[in-house]
C-alpha cells in the first residue's frame, strides 16, 4: 500500500481503488486501498477521520501489515474507486502536537538534559513525562521560551528513510525501537528523532505552544502542554473565565486576586460566626428539652426524636445535657432519610451502662456504631419509626 501521509502530510483529497472490503473478528467493516492519505494509529499519533465517498472512516488502524480503514457503512458491492477526504482541521492538529513534542521534549534535553519517557497527544491536551523528580518553574519558562523562539526562525521540518548503517550520521535523542524502515524527523541542529507520525514541514507550522501544568507521576514530572490552535483555544476559554469572574467579584483582572482573598477572609469570619450562633441554638434547644425529663426505674431519662438532624448535632446537644445535669440519662433519635442515627450518653454521676443498653438498641434496628459506657453512637434501618425506637430503649432501660 502506498502511505501518501509519508509522501505529502498536506494531501487532503485524494482517489485510489479498493483492494478488499471485508468485516475483522468483531463485525466491523473495513476497506484496504492501493493507496491512503489517512494516518493509521500509532507512535503516539491518534488515527485520521474523514470519508471515503462520502461514507464516514471513523478508524484507521494498521494490522498486520495493512492498513484497514473502518466504516461507518459498507460500501455497495459493485464500488471500485473511491475519493477519500481527510478531517483536516483533527489532522492538522495532531501534526502541530506532535511537532510541538519534538520541540518540548528536545528543548529539556538541550537545557537541562532531562529525557522524555512517554508521549500522549490527547483530544484537549497533550503531555509528556520526563525522566526526573523535580521540575522548577524557571526551567519550565526557559523550555518554553526555547521552543517558541525556534519555532519562529522557521525551521525546515525534514524526514528521512535511513539504513541501520547511516544512523551513526544522526545525533538521535533516544535510541530506536526499530532496525529497518527507519523514519527520521530531523529540525537541523535542534532535534534528530525516529518517528513515523506527521508533522508540518516547517516549525513555523506549529505557531506556538504553551506548558499548563505539571505533576508528579510515580518517579517522573508529566508535562501537560498545548500547541498551535490549541493554544488560542485555551487563551479564550481563560480570557472568558477571566471575565466572568471579574464581572462577579466586580473588581479589574489585576486585582481579581486581591478581592478574592478579602472574599474568602469574609467567608471564613461569617463561618465563625455562624458556627456561633448554631452553638447558642443548640444550647437553647438542650435547654427546652429538658422538660421531657422523667424518672424510669428510679433513673432521670430524657428522650427525643428528631426529624432530619446531622449526628454532629445529636452528639452536641446529648454533651450539652449531661453537663449541664449530672445525673441525667440522654437518648436522642433522628429519622434521616431512610435510616435511623442514635445518640447515647449519661451525666457523671449515672451508672447506666450505655454500651450494654446500645447492644440492644441495635439489635432491634439492625444497626451498628460504637462508643463508652458514657457516650455511644450508631445507626440502623427504618424497620421502626422513631418513637417505637424511644418506646424499646423505655422497656429497655425498665429491665436494667
Amino acid at each position: 500500500m502506498e502511505k501518501l501521509f509519508y509522501q505529502d502530510p498536506y494531501i487532503q483529497t485524494f482517489t485510489t481503488t479498493i483492494i478488499k472490503q471485508a468485516q475483522d473478528e468483531s463485525g466491523k467493516w473495513y476497506v484496504t486501498l492501493e493507496q491512503t492519505a489517512f494516518y493509521p494509529e500509532g507512535g503516539g499519533q491518534p488515527y485520521d477521520i474523514g470519508t471515503l465517498n462520502d461514507n464516514k472512516v471513523i478508524e484507521v488502524q494498521e494490522i498486520n501489515g495493512e492498513i484497514r480503514h473502518y466504516l461507518e457503512h459498507p460500501l455497495p458491492e459493485i464500488t471500485q474507486d473511491v475519493k477519500g477526504n481527510i478531517d483536516w482541521e483533527r489532522r492538522y492538529d495532531h501534526m502541530q502536537q506532535h511537532a510541538g513534542q519534538h520541540l518540548l521534549s528536545a528543548a529539556f534535553e538541550e537545557l537541562f538534559s532531562y529525557k522524555t519517557k512517554s508521549f500522549h497527544l490527547g483530544k484537549e491536551v497533550s503531555t509528556i513525562d520526563l525522566d526526573i523528580n523535580e521540575l522548577t518553574e524557571q526551567e519550565v519558562l526557559e523550555a518554553e521560551t526555547l521552543v517558541n523562539r525556534i519555532i519562529l526562525e522557521n525551521r525546515k521540518i525534514e524526514t528521512k528513510w535511513v539504513t541501520k548503517e547511516e544512523l551513526s550520521d544522526y545525533p538521535l535523542r533516544k535510541e530506536l525501537s526499530v532496525s529497518e524502515n527507519i523514519r527520521l524527523v530531523i529540525i537541523p541542529e535542534f532535534d534528530y528523532n525516529g518517528c513515523g507520525g506527521t508533522h508540518p514541514h516547517s516549525t513555523s507550522g506549529v505557531a506556538s505552544l504553551s506548558i499548563l501544568s505539571l505533576e508528579k507521576q510515580k518517579n517522573m514530572i508529566r508535562v501537560s502542554f498545548v500547541a498551535g490552535n490549541r493554544v488560542l483555544k485555551q487563551l479564550h476559554e481563560k480570557q472568558q473565565v477571566v471575565s466572568e469572574l471579574s464581572s462577579l467579584l466586580n473588581a479589574p483582572q489585576n486585582g481579581m486576586a486581591e478581592a478574592v482573598t478579602r472574599m474568602l477572609g469574609q467567608s471564613k469570619e461569617q463561618a465563625k460566626e455562624l458556627k456561633e450562633m448554631k452553638e447558642k441554638l443548640l444550647e437553647y434547644e438542650a435547654t427546652a428539652l429538658f422538660s421531657k425529663t422523667e424518672v424510669i426505674s428510679g433513673r432521670t431519662i430524657l428522650k427525643s426524636v428528631f426529624q432530619n438532624r446531622e449526628m454532629a448535632e445529636l452528639q452536641s446537644i446529648a454533651r450539652k445535657l449531661v453537663s449541664a445535669s449530672d445525673d441525667i440519662n440522654v437518648f436522642l433519635v433522628a429519622e434521616n432519610a431512610g435510616k435511623l442515627q442514635f445518640v447515647g450518653a449519661r451525666g457523671s454521676k449515672s451508672n447506666l451502662d450505655m454500651k450494654s443498653i446500645v447492644k440492644e438498641v441495635f439489635a432491634f434496628i439492625n444497626g451498628k456504631g460504637g462508643g463508652k459506657e458514657n457516650f455511644v453512637q450508631g445507626g440502623g434501618e427504618t424497620t421502626v419509626t422513631g418513637e417505637e425506637l424511644i418506646g424499646e430503649i423505655s422497656r429497655i432501660i425498665s429491665n436494667v
